[in-house]
């Protein structure tokens, strides 16, 4: 009964997985129509002018906050390992590299991420420490993503000449959003189970009973987790979400530096909505490599709309995918360096999968 049972579960996963590779190819093959697409709507002379007022010394520049944002998720990564295990920078910043490459070059590249990071340190810690420290940094990670997305969607918004009455619901927005993100702040000093709760009463109520059978066991696994770290280590809550708060505005720096080197103007805003929007992408259309197409047409979008043109914003995503490629091959070679096999990387993150499905 147990080998039929979990026969079942290793059909499911590989279901799931099938479907994700269907999807994840698909939308590669029309990332890579829309990239071709916009480099010859833009014309390429056009963006190797921009490539060119960027120079060497530019995309070194480029590539240094890049490595700026890899440190401070590494050392978030660092604050969040449990005792008696640590984990040294040494540690967590080549194996954020190889999980950045990782997510970055391969489809489903998204879905072994966070275990390639904890197979490069299973030298030094357990992998099931290596996943769960993996998973707390994640869980800050994607809520200051979530605010970081939401402030600029809001001020994108607001670029539009609006009528009053839409000034006040933005502002009334903005104030939902700062109290949402108050209230996970206080859910997680008080140590509410306000999310497996939800999803426990969705279950008995018979909504959604598909997805909270396992949902629900998820939930409040991540409460436990966070809940558990939180009070193990209280006083390094603020300095992870201070250093995910670094590292997006390190994005915005890194935009801002590109359009200064094309356009001779410091924009802050403009590169804030663009890094915002890009984030965005980031998180829907990560099973895309590199974000190919996708990025293009997010900047695209965001530049015609302050009139600045779409070849600027076609420009300066494809710069930025320079930096994404430079940082990839990094990572293989530390992949190389390691012994380690993308074949062995999927196969853990399976097993991984099967077992928490």
């Amino acid at each position: 009964m147990n080998s039929k049972f979990k026969e079942e579960k290793t059909a499911k996963t590989e279901n799931k997985t099938r479907r994700l590779r269907i999807i994840g190819f698909s939308l590669t093959l029309c990332g890579i129509l829309l990239f071709s697409y916009f480099v010859w709507s833009v014309g390429i002379y056009e963006i190797l002018e921009g490539i060119g007022k960027i120079g060497l010394d530019g995309f070194a520049v480029i590539i240094s906050i890049y490595f700026l944002r890899i440190m401070v998720r590494s050392i978030a990564w660092k604050l969040s390992v449990f005792e008696p295990y640590k984990l040294q920078l040494r540690d967590t910043l080549p194996a954020v590299i190889i999980g950045e490459a990782m997510s970055s070059m391969i489809p489903l590249g998204i879905l072994v991420s966070g275990t390639s990071k904890a197979i490069a340190v299973r030298h030094r810690v357990p992998l099931i420490i290596g996943l769960s420290s993996v998973a707390t940094e994640n869980l800050f990670y994607s809520f200051m993503t979530a605010f970081f997305v939401a402030c600029g969607a809001i001020a994108f918004v607001r670029s539009f000449e609006l009528s009053e009455g839409w000034y006040l619901t933005l502002d009334l927005l903005i104030v939902l959003t700062f109290s949402i993100m108050i209230f996970l702040v206080l859910m997680v000093i008080r140590q509410w189970h306000f999310l497996s709760g939800l999803c426990e009463w969705l279950y008995r109520k018979g909504i959604l009973r598909q997805y909270m059978e396992s949902g629900r066991i998820h939930a409040r696994f991540f409460e436990n987790l966070v809940y558990g770290y939180y009070r193990q280590y209280p006083k390094y809550l603020l300095p992870i979400l201070f250093l995910q708060g670094c590292f997006h505005l390190l994005g915005v720096l890194e935009i801002a530096f590109i359009l200064f080197r094309l356009t001779g103007e410091l924009s802050f805003y403009t590169a804030f909505l663009l890094e915002s929007v890009s984030r965005l992408i980031t998180v829907v259309f990560k099973l895309v490599p590199f974000l190919i197409g996708i990025d293009e047409a997010g900047a695209q979008f965001v530049t015609e709309v302050l009139s600045l043109g779409a070849g600027l914003g076609v420009t300066v995503a494809i710069i930025r995918k320079g930096r994404i490629f430079f940082w990839a091959m990094i990572g293989v070679l530390l992949i190389v360096k390691r012994g380690l096999t993308i074949k062995e990387i999927f196969s853990q993150a399976k097993k991984l999968q099967t077992a928490t499905d």
